[in-house]
């Protein structure tokens, strides 16, 4: 693990501590209650995005390399990062953290298996067919670092002291969210050779690639009827793509391939600020709502 992970790392289990401190153990208990809304967010994930994105490749003309990539994000589960943002965003951020939790624990045999069928059922990227091979280690000490220690930590502290609880989870909450805006800044200022118009295609194609998942999401809370609340959790689901493992799989499967890892490193800012904007809009249709 490079330090620049190392240190998302810790700023995502900080994110993650701070949501925990808002959460009681009754939320989950209704999570359990509600499997068919835990479905509803796997669904987008690893079969609408899938599918959509096979489609899409075989109806653009783009480089086999880039097509790799977005097949490769389009096979990643959610991050944690998604259950920061469905917080924020007045969402249900505990269903948002059991999706998460089941996603990961299905990434293991689902996202070798999605990745391996699109590529071989796309001419353009049949070649680039090769045995994809995921540690579970490395996804088992993600869940467990990221997701279920500081979640589990978060939660026993507001059990057992809810009057520090009280007292530390709104600087704490904006504390972590600044030092994810500060780690996203110094990234772009080290890597702003590659900030040229250049780049503009690649990025729009980025932008419409997560609307899809964004709308995927959108599409399937409302076909299972799930409350407005559970939607906003499945929708950024369906739209937040764990970009962290798949840069690694770029690393070790593909040699790092500059524009593989262009087309990840701007899905990994862009789904941020498609998420906090959807995230913000949430929060004033709440104010206007309570106004």
């Amino acid at each position: 693990m490079t330090v620049q992970q190392l240190v998302l790392s810790l700023v995502l289990a900080m994110m993650v501590f701070s949501v925990a401190l808002e959460l009681r153990a009754e939320d989950f208990h209704r999570v359990l209650q509600m499997p068919r809304s835990v479905l509803c967010g796997l669904i987008p994930q690893f079969v609408l995005l899938p599918v959509g994105t096979w489609l899409a490749t075989l109806l653009l003309e783009l480089p086999p390399n880039v097509e790799a990539a977005m097949i490769l994000v389009a096979a990643c589960p959610g991050g944690s990062l998604s259950n920061v943002i469905t917080h924020h965003g007045g969402g249900n951020a505990a269903l948002s953290v059991s999706i998460s939790a089941v996603a990961g624990l299905l990434a293991l045999a689902l996202t070798p298996f999605n990745f391996s069928w699109m590529i071989a059922a796309n001419p353009a990227t049949s070649s680039w067919l090769r045995a994809l091979e995921i540690d579970p280690a490395g996804i088992w000490i993600s869940l467990v670092l990221i997701l279920a220690l500081p979640m589990s930590l978060g939660l026993l502290l507001n059990h057992r002291l809810p009057l520090i609880t009280a007292r530390i989870q709104k600087p704490l909450a904006r504390l972590s969210m600044l030092a994810l805006l500060a780690f996203i800044a110094l990234g772009l200022i080290r890597d702003r050779h590659l900030l040229t118009a250049g780049i503009l295609p690649q990025l729009g194609l980025v932008v419409l690639h997560n609307a899809s998942g964004l709308a995927f999401g959108w599409v399937a809370a409302l076909a299972l009827r799930v409350p407005e609340r559970d939607g906003r959790a499945v929708m950024l689901e369906g739209g937040m793509q764990n970009v962290g493992l798949a840069l690694g799989i770029i690393a070790v499967q593909f040699n790092a391939d500059p524009d593989m890892v262009l087309i990840v490193s701007l899905w990994g800012i862009w789904h941020i600020v498609s998420g906090m904007t959807l995230a913000v809009l949430w929060r004033w249709k709440d104010a206007r709502s309570v106004a």
